[in-house]
């Protein structure tokens, strides 16, 4: 009668290899189905993982994460809306003042007298540029159209109005109505009009604060040539 340990053992088998896997670590083999059940399907080498298998595991799980750019946001497209349509129309009214004479507004003959004493020269062609600047900057921002340009009008012609009416002995230098405007027009220029305008599909919309720094300086040149050469 022979015992457990009489029994041949099997080239492959459980004595053989067993207890090691691919790996080279030793744990129990599972069982599989066949004529060898600890035999070579428990040593078979299992693919290993590649640099490429990990990278692309990676982009799968970044594409996942990544939101899609520009995608709607309720409150902040809804606050820029509101935002742009109170600047803009606020300034189309200015506008009508100063060009038609509108809304008992000065027209261009009384914005020139009022721009002469503030000490500026050629105040009738001033008073045109500024007028039309109003106007059309208004316009286009209720749109939400050329945004950047239109909030860099109205913020130029802000920085002139603060500058030459400040004073620094008042509260906010008395001049906090166009510290609120020129306030709303820089937030629009780098924020852009969001989703509900015409600028949604444009390249300043998609890139607003390359195109908002840029309009930036164009507005604090002509302010300076304003100032410096017209008073």
């Amino acid at each position: 009668m022979s015992t457990e340990d009489d029994r041949p053992r099997q080239s492959g088998g459980y004595a053989d290899s067993g207890y090691f896997t691919p790996s080279g670590s030793k744990h129990p083999a599972t069982p599989t189905s066949g004529d060898d059940a600890y035999g070579s399907a428990a040593t078979t080498a299992l693919p290993r993982p590649t640099d490429s298998d990990h990278d692309s595991g990676r982009a799968g799980r970044e594409e996942v994460l990544d939101p899609e750019p520009h995608t709607w946001h309720f409150g902040a497209d809804l606050g820029l809306f509101v935002l742009r349509v109170t600047l803009g129309a606020l300034f189309v009214g200015h506008g009508l003042q100063k060009v038609f004479g509108l809304l008992e507004g000065p027209g261009i003959g009384g914005f020139a007298k009022v721009l002469a004493g503030f000490g500026f020269q050629q105040t009738t062609l001033l008073s045109w540029v500024t007028g039309v600047t109003e106007l059309g900057a208004g316009a286009l921002l209720i749109l939400g159209l050329f945004t950047p340009a239109a909030a860099a009008g109205v913020l130029g012609v802000m920085v002139n109005a603060i500058w030459v009416r400040v004073d620094i002995d008042l509260f906010a230098g008395d001049v906090e109505l166009e510290a609120i405007y020129a306030a709303a027009a820089f937030a629009l220029l780098f924020a852009g009009a969001g989703r509900i305008s015409l600028d949604r599909n444009t390249p300043w919309f998609r890139r607003a604060p390359a195109f908002g720094f840029i309009f930036l300086i164009l507005a604090a040149g002509l302010s300076v040539v304003t100032l410096v050469v017209l008073r």
